[in-house]
């Protein structure tokens, strides 16, 4: 492998991080990924990052980044996960899972861990359709995020790294059907907000999961033979 062109993969263990390490992988990147232990309601994700990787024959990083200070349903416990709700609704507003600043913080981490290792791309797996109005996965932000690691790191000023978003206009349908054309082991990904044995079928997450299955004519292999029990 080109040692120039490696990449850092923000990896959370997730359907779209997954796709988006097999990707880079595709487009002949040796990925070196990064997941965050932030607080989250389980540990679930985590070790799923830790089985892409391995499969995906690439590094991975873990960094312990505890958001003590909560201010969200993902790291709180004590607030209500969103649960039932129509699509119209899951697609606006901000809803509780929103984790304040969380890309901010990983991306800059990201650049760090970029540079270091002399990587010539950070990619990242967030897309805007289907990101329940997370104001941190639009592309707006993303390509200003790409232009602060232009302006702010050394190797953005001499033109050597970048933020690539390649799921970015893609909704759930289209991520799905491209990680399945690139291998990926659906059944090793993570989409729940929560940590039980089997996804509980009914947070924002696991509904968007489930209808991008459906439409993509594929079956999930997490809930292959299972339904929702709440």
């Amino acid at each position: 492998m080109n040692a120039a062109k490696k990449a850092a993969v923000l990896l959370s263990g997730g359907l779209d991080s997954a796709v988006t390490l097999f990707y880079a992988k595709r487009e002949g990147y040796d990925c070196h990924c990064l997941a965050f232990d932030y607080g989250q309601r389980h540990a679930r994700e985590i070790a799923m990052a830790r089985r892409l990787a391995a499969e995906a024959g690439a590094t991975l990083e873990t960094v312990k980044l505890p958001f003590t200070w909560k201010g969200s349903s993902l790291v709180d416990d004590t607030l209500d996960l969103p649960r039932r709700r129509p699509l119209a609704e899951i697609r606006s507003g901000v809803p509780t899972t929103y984790v304040p600043a969380r890309n901010t913080v990983f991306l800059s981490i990201a650049a760090s861990f970029a540079e270091a290792i002399g990587a010539r791309a950070i990619f990242i797996g967030a897309h805007q359709e289907d990101a329940s109005g997370y104001p941190d996965c639009r592309k707006e932000y993303l390509d200003a995020f790409d232009a602060v690691l232009r302006l702010g790191t050394k190797a953005g000023l001499e033109g050597r790294l970048e933020l690539a978003a390649p799921l970015i206009g893609m909704n759930k349908r289209a991520i799905i059907e491209l990680g399945a054309s690139l291998g990926v082991s659906f059944g090793h990904t993570w989409s729940c907000y929560e940590g039980g044995v089997r996804p509980c079928g009914t947070c924002d997450s696991c509904i968007l999961r489930a209808k991008g299955f459906e439409e993509a004519g594929i079956v999930d292999p997490l809930r292959e033979g299972y339904h929702a029990h709440r």
